[in-house]
């Protein structure tokens, strides 16, 4: 297995474990503010990150960093996004949250470039601008206003457009902390520094929140802790062009939630733009593949 493809295996298996997280959130929304979830989310994740750790025997040895700065300022972006998209869940259905999330790779893939110097093809633009027209066609409903929109689902747009950038900022720290920090270190001080910034919300209304509510704020945080490890690991296999566009493959987990958790029914547009998104992640993984064949042959002796 190259890299390239172990990390587009660990985007996906992070991805879903996300997806499945948010749901989890979005079904404690009216009950619980964000802030707190935020702090459920975060803490329960390094309790996760300290627990592997010891199984390796490597706490709190492998914590050593001399990169603080980076890591400040990648939790502070994956903070702000965070408290966006769980307030945007809140408001907006899980389809048109999953779907305006999906930006975030879009965005990644342009600071790659930008940021990171990383080269990307022009294979690789036109599969990431397939996977953008399938967006836009899952958002069409929304972008032509059909109906009337509350001034507060338009704020959720708004915030989970802002929670996507962030998000992507986010990632290119990741993806440049790899170099020298190990996926325990980005996890744990990632979580450390979202659990600190969340107390702060303390005066804005905490709850005790029910049994059941609290059951599965613990279990986001618990399964939200093994997807960072993936997709730390994910940005460590491969560059963050390669694995970006695989957010894409979490859209038909998101519509079954969606439709089966919620009672949200998808649209033909939903569907079709759906369709059209996975379409580009699987040439993607196929191109991927033919590469690493190729360079397998490339490097065979005659």
């Amino acid at each position: 297995m190259t890299d390239n493809i172990r990390g587009i295996a660990l985007k996906v298996t992070a991805v879903s474990i996300f997806t499945f997280m948010m749901a989890l959130i979005k079904a404690t929304s009216q009950e619980v503010p964000t802030g707190q979830q935020v702090f459920f989310r975060a803490f329960f994740t390094l309790l996760v990150v300290i627990g592997w750790l010891s199984s390796r025997g490597d706490f709190p040895k492998a914590l050593r960093t001399s990169n603080i700065l980076d890591h400040t300022w990648r939790g502070l972006a994956g903070a702000a996004s965070m408290s966006l998209r769980f307030f945007a869940l809140g408001v907006l259905s899980f389809p048109e949250v999953a779907a305006l999330g999906f930006t975030t790779p879009l965005i990644l893939t342009v600071l790659a470039a930008l940021i990171l110097g990383e080269t990307v093809r022009a294979f690789r633009l036109t599969t990431v601008a397939l996977g953008f027209i399938g967006v836009l066609i899952v958002l069409w409903p929304t972008l032509n206003m059909d109906g009337a929109r509350s001034t507060l689902e338009i704020i959720g747009a708004i915030a989970i457009l802002g929670s996507a950038a962030l998000a992507a900022l986010a990632q290119i720290f990741v993806r440049r902390m790899v170099a020298t920090e190990g996926t325990a270190q980005i996890v744990f001080y990632f979580s450390l520094l979202i659990t600190v910034l969340s107390l702060f919300t303390l005066p804005f209304g905490w709850v005790k929140p029910s049994f059941e509510a609290t059951a599965m704020l613990i279990t986001a945080g618990v399964i939200g802790g093994i997807g960072q490890i993936c997709l730390t690991a994910a940005y460590r296999n491969a560059p963050a062009s390669v694995v970006a566009p695989f957010d894409y493959t979490s859209m038909l987990l998101a519509l079954a939630l969606a439709y089966f958790w919620f009672g949200e029914i998808p649209t033909a547009w939903t569907i079709t733009g759906a369709l059209v998104i996975i379409a580009s992640g699987v040439v993607i993984l196929w191109r991927e593949q033919r590469l690493g064949r190729n360079r397998n042959r490339a490097q065979s002796p005659l």
